[in-house]
């Protein structure tokens, strides 16, 4: 079940997980090809989840990616956009992760997506949207960090 909230007729309001996936030196991002788009999997936080929870289990359940370590809580931020004739405010949860061992297992994901692993650059370039650029530079930055 999602947790939101409708504010009133006109705005809704939920969190969303998802994560920064990196293997060997790559970002997991997924293709959209239905509507020309390139994101990063992320997905709603269900009631009585935690927020790092639901991005694993959304990052697997889009990308087919399993055994995910999460390195780094990459922090909050909120987005704000109208959809359907409803303002949807969107408090969104990201977490730096890695496959667990090395090994980037790509299962069954789901049939809108194409997982695809780009360079740190490639994928910033490919993105969609300027807030997962957002995520993915702050990724990029702990990463980079954690290898010092």
């Amino acid at each position: 079940m999602m947790v939101g909230r409708i504010v009133d007729e006109s705005e809704v309001q939920y969190v969303a997980a998802g994560g920064v996936v990196v293997h060997e030196g790559r970002v997991l991002v997924l293709r959209r090809p239905g509507r020309g788009e390139v994101r990063l999997p992320k997905g709603h936080v269900e009631l009585g989840e935690s927020a790092e929870a639901a991005a694993q289990r959304e990052v697997c359940e889009e990308s087919g990616c399993t055994g995910l370590l999460v390195e780094v809580d990459l922090g909050r931020q909120v987005v704000a956009f109208d959809y359907r004739g409803r303002r949807v405010v969107r408090t969104e949860r990201y977490f730096l992760m890695r496959p667990l061992n090395g090994a980037a297992l790509l299962g069954e994901c789901e049939p809108q997506f194409e997982p695809a692993w780009l360079t740190w650059d490639a994928a910033l370039a490919a993105l969609t949207f300027a807030v997962e650029r957002e995520w993915v530079r702050r990724a990029r930055e702990a990463w980079e960090a954690r290898a010092k």
